[in-house]
């Protein structure tokens, strides 16, 4: 297979996996990752391959949709990894990429490093931000029945990722312990200024929430 023929069976498959998706982690959020990127990858040296790849399958088994187990995706994406024949020095990378790339509360350190996977966590970082951000926020927490905003819950900053996984706060409180604060943790260059713009939206947004909440003209 050429490198397009293994991106394309591998869009191919994502589609068909995620078709059924809670609407914030479905197919439409794997494309806006993956476009993210590619265009961080151009200010970056990287393998592009491992980028696309990673990006494309980062999120094929959120653990979250999977009681929580943390192994399924890096499980499954190696899987479909080997079926097409990709190296296995790519397979490996990409495998990495997954299980190292999500937030889970911020709050413990990340053991394995590579450009690779500072460029997809910053593209998957950057679809939790600005309106996007907002609307995925809300999706899922009516996908979970939670409360939208809820003025006697605090946020909790000092969450470990354990009480993270587990938390059941208002969608409000999400701002808080995680949208704000992916600005400053965004790792490279081009990540960080896309950052900017979206993080002020959300910044207006709260303030017209809070407005409209308390009834304010």
């Amino acid at each position: 297979m050429t490198e397009k023929e293994i991106i394309d069976t591998t869009v191919h498959f994502v589609k068909t996996t995620l078709q059924n998706a809670e609407g914030g982690h479905d197919w439409w959020h794997i494309e806006r990752v993956w476009k993210n990127a590619v265009t961080i990858a151009e200010g970056e040296k990287v393998n592009l391959q491992v980028v696309e790849l990673a990006a494309l399958l980062h999120d094929i088994a959120d653990a979250k949709f999977n009681n929580g187990d943390e192994e399924v995706g890096p499980a499954k994406a190696t899987q479909f990894l080997q079926s097409i024949s990709v190296a296995e020095e790519i397979i490996e990378q990409v495998e990495n990429i997954i299980r190292n790339i999500s937030f889970k509360g911020g709050n413990f350190p990340q053991y394995f490093n590579s450009p690779e996977l500072a460029v997809v966590q910053d593209a998957d970082r950057l679809d939790a931000l600005g309106a996007i951000g907002i609307a995925r926020a809300f999706n899922y927490g009516g996908f979970k029945n939670r409360e939208i905003y809820n003025p006697a819950i605090a946020p909790d900053l000092g969450m470990t990722k354990e009480s993270y996984k587990k938390s059941a706060a208002p969608t409000i409180n999400h701002f808080y312990e995680k949208l704000l604060l992916l600005k400053n943790k965004m790792n490279t260059t081009t990540g960080k200024k896309m950052a900017e713009q979206r993080h002020l939206f959300m910044e207006t947004y709260l303030d017209q929430f809070y407005k409209e909440w308390e009834g304010e003209k």
